[in-house]
């Protein structure tokens, strides 16, 4: 079985507490993108391949692609693996799967706030869980996801939501960009989640995020925040000037997404888009060209 793995943006991010356990209470409205990726409406690449075979000896992992620089018990598809079966184990289910054989062909970037790895990690749960015949549910696969990652159960929805908590309180939100280009970069810089919270101030939001339907991506701008770019831009200058760069261009709207260090601008038309794309073209940017759905 095979699944091609797209990613997401965050229109808006804001931190709003910090709790008592030590991780952040965020509101942000998460959008995929990728998901038409490599079909002749959007042929530029821009996701990862998932298959996954039933058989063999053993469970084995096999990584192509773009090399990921991650110990085999880290990576987050292993992972996956592991936490799907040591459920099937709980829930008394472990023979509904076999070993299985994953292939991770990578091309999504790392350290970007695309969420490449949590989309990996959840898309091979779904297969996971069909594989087996469905038999621990929605919200059990839910739960395994959640406890991969913050980002991973918003993939099982995989359609635009605005978020609370650390992520994984999702409400399904009427906001389409169907039709609009996504032009994103990312520069050769990489931030930790850690060093991006340590400058991170909570704070109320002065915008409701939830209410982004009813305003026009052209009038996004200065209204709709991350709020990582703060303390982030003055530490990476660069990530400030691609930014301004994309407006240059022409984007209706451009941000970091999630912690960085990848930016995005949306684009009302595929020949603003193309130029703007074409700036980063020959560059030490990474570069993709999106049409969004």
């Amino acid at each position: 079985m095979i699944k091609f793995v797209n990613a997401k943006i965050n229109l808006g991010l804001d931190i709003v507490a910090r709790r008592p356990d030590g991780y952040h209470d965020l509101q942000t409205v998460f959008y995929p993108v990728g998901v038409l990726s490599g079909t002749p409406r959007s042929p530029w690449p821009f996701a990862d391949i998932i298959e996954v075979t039933r058989g063999g000896a053993e469970d084995r992992l096999l990584l192509t692609g773009r090399k990921v620089d991650c110990a085999l018990e880290r990576n987050l598809v292993w992972r996956a693996l592991r936490a799907y079966r040591e459920r099937l184990a709980r829930e008394g289910l472990s023979d509904c799967l076999g070993h299985v054989s994953l292939t991770l062909e990578k091309h999504l970037p790392d350290g970007a706030g695309l969420g490449g790895g949590s989309a990996d990690a959840t898309f091979t749960l779904e297969i996971l869980e069909q594989l087996s015949g469905g038999v621990l549910g929605r919200q059990a696969l839910s739960e395994i996801a959640l406890s991969l990652g913050a980002d991973c159960p918003f993939f099982l929805l995989n359609q635009c939501a605005y978020a609370e908590g650390v992520g994984e309180k999702l409400e399904p939100l009427p906001l389409s960009l169907a039709g609009m280009w996504c032009v994103i970069v990312k520069p050769p810089v990489s931030i930790s989640t850690a060093r991006a919270f340590a400058g991170v101030k909570p704070a109320r939001p002065e915008f409701d995020l939830r209410k982004l339907p009813e305003l026009p991506v052209a009038e996004w701008r200065g209204v709709v925040k991350n709020d990582f770019e703060q303390s982030l831009f003055p530490q990476f200058p660069q990530l400030g000037e691609i930014k301004e760069t994309l407006y240059e261009a022409g984007a209706l709207y451009a941000s970091m997404s999630g912690s960085g260090s990848s930016l995005y601008g949306l684009f009302a038309d595929y020949a603003t888009a193309v130029k703007a794309y074409e700036r980063w073209e020959s560059t030490d940017r990474a570069v993709w060209l999106l049409l969004l759905t």
